[in-house]
């Protein structure tokens, strides 16, 4: 079994790189997500639908998640430069 290393201020609560960015995409895409069901639920009810630009909204998950993934991404490259930091 291998022992992944943390660094020296893993014990502290303090932000990392790509922390922000990851938080905010997941704020982004749950709003996306609450568009997404208000728009779909007229469709269930047999009511009028949304106009066009409540459906544009719904491209809010899609926007969230690549802010999520270049927040994963850039927490990824941190924790690479500072192996590499820590080997040399």
């Amino acid at each position: 079994m291998t022992v992944t290393p943390q660094p020296e201020h893993a014990a502290d609560d303090s932000a990392r790189p790509g922390d922000a960015l990851v938080k905010a995409g997941g704020i982004v895409f749950i709003a996306g997500a609450v568009a997404t069901l208000a728009t779909m639920a007229p469709l269930f009810l047999d009511v009028d639908p949304f106009p066009s630009y409540a459906w544009a909204v719904c491209m809010l998950m899609g926007v969230g998640f690549a802010i999520s993934a270049a927040g994963v991404l850039r927490s990824a490259a941190a924790q690479r430069t500072a192996a590499r930091a820590s080997q040399a």
